[in-house]
């Protein structure tokens, strides 16, 4: 197929951002829009529940300085939502009556938080963490608050706990798991996450949802869970993961995969012609899993982004990269590399779970699937290599021998 003359990406996130700005650095120089509904430049997440609700920082860290979008001629349109996509005249139609004609097409719209669909769950001091503005305003919202109510221990809730007790709150975290990111670690890590927090003087509520939200007199007021106890709360924060934004993509007659993204193969291309998806819309055939995995982190966001920026100018390049992560809470620090499956997978342990200073595997067929190191910070290549390579390992080299020499 030939080259583009006029690129159009839908969404200012760091997908979006990353894509324009990487399709300038591969020495494109046709036009490139940038559609955004946020009226902030293009930021990166992760500070939003780390540096900025810990009180760190005031400003998320941004994908470029103030005016590189329009010295590089990005046309960037901030507080501008895209409507509609008509695949057959090639347009998109954005909520301000524009139309803006594309030659290819690359949707990064992002995921939203999900609600609770409970009574009570749109009251003033219900909360969500998704934006900058999300942020500032929880974190002020911590500082006066007594009591927090945390619906949900994932990343994003076990996050915000530390934050809210840096604060000086009492926090509460609820959720119907046994265990604070269980689905993610399995029990025998997930404990180490719990007894941290612990330590911390969260309290635990798990096992257990949240059956309504009591309204005060300035809005939330109590918690009632589904076992019928009732908890005092200043702040709730509902934490449950996120949606991807595919309304548009949906409504467009795209294909949507089983897992609520928007279907695309190795090289991150939907079915429809010369358009493109990346980022937490994307349930992308990854060619390292032999199947379709859809990633909300921020790491996959931006290598997607820049990956997708030589597809749109005519490669058919797959995107390999396995999945990261990092978090940061109270004194722990840790990052995760690769993709486990905790029901199935053996996990080996090298180090010591009780000072939280170790490594973790998850290991099928004599393979590392997945690591995740934990206040340990010297082995980051070694534990890359054993993920993107397919190398047998025992469980006891993992535990004590050289990481840099397996294989």
């Amino acid at each position: 197929m030939s080259g583009p003359n006029r690129v159009v990406i839908v969404g200012s996130g760091l997908a979006g951002a990353t894509a324009a700005t990487s399709l300038r650095e591969r020495g494109f120089d046709g036009e490139v829009l940038l559609l955004g509904s946020e009226e902030h430049r293009p930021y990166e997440l992760p500070p939003l529940s780390k540096g900025v609700l810990l009180g760190d920082a005031d400003e998320p860290d941004w994908v470029k300085d103030e005016g590189f979008f329009a010295s590089n001629n990005i046309d960037l349109h901030l507080g501008t939502t895209a409507t509609r996509i008509e695949l057959g005249a090639r347009l998109v139609l954005d909520a301000k009556g524009g139309e803006h004609r594309y030659d290819r097409l690359l949707l990064a719209t992002g995921s939203q938080p999900r609600a609770i669909p409970v009574p009570g769950g749109d009251l003033p001091g219900v909360r969500t963490l998704r934006t900058i503005d999300d942020s500032l305003a929880l974190r002020s919202a911590f500082d006066s608050a007594g009591k927090v109510l945390i619906v949900g221990a994932g990343w994003i809730g076990t996050e915000a706990a530390a934050a809210a007790r840096k604060h000086g709150a009492e926090v509460t975290v609820v959720d119907q798991i046994a265990s604070p990111l269980q689905p993610v670690l399995g029990d025998e890590v997930s404990a180490v996450f719990r007894d941290l927090h612990t330590e911390h003087g969260v309290t635990w509520r798990l096992g257990t949802g949240v059956a309504e939200l009591i309204a005060g007199d300035n809005g939330v007021d109590a918690v009632r869970l589904s076992d019928g106890t009732e908890l005092q709360a200043d702040v709730v924060l509902v934490a449950v993961g996120a949606a991807p934004r595919v309304s548009l993509a949906h409504a467009a007659g795209l294909e949507m995969a089983d897992d609520g993204g928007v279907s695309v193969d190795a090289g991150l291309r939907t079915a429809a012609p010369d358009v493109y998806a990346v980022g937490d819309i994307a349930s992308h055939f990854h060619p390292r899993y032999g199947r379709r995995v859809r990633v909300e982190h921020w790491d996959n966001a931006k290598g997607q982004g820049a990956h997708v920026a030589g597809n749109l100018l005519g490669d058919h390049d797959p995107y390999l990269k396995a999945p990261y992560f990092f978090s940061d809470q109270y004194d722990l620090g840790c990052e995760y590399r690769g993709l486990a499956d905790v029901d199935t997978d053996e996990v080996v342990i090298r180090g010591d779970l009780a000072a939280r200073e170790f490594i973790a595997f998850w290991v099928r067929d004599g393979q590392v699937r997945a690591a995740m190191n934990v206040n340990v910070w010297d082995d980051g290549d070694a534990l890359q290599r054993l993920v993107d390579n397919d190398i047998k390992v025992t469980s006891e080299a993992l535990k004590t021998g050289d990481l840099s020499s397996i294989g």
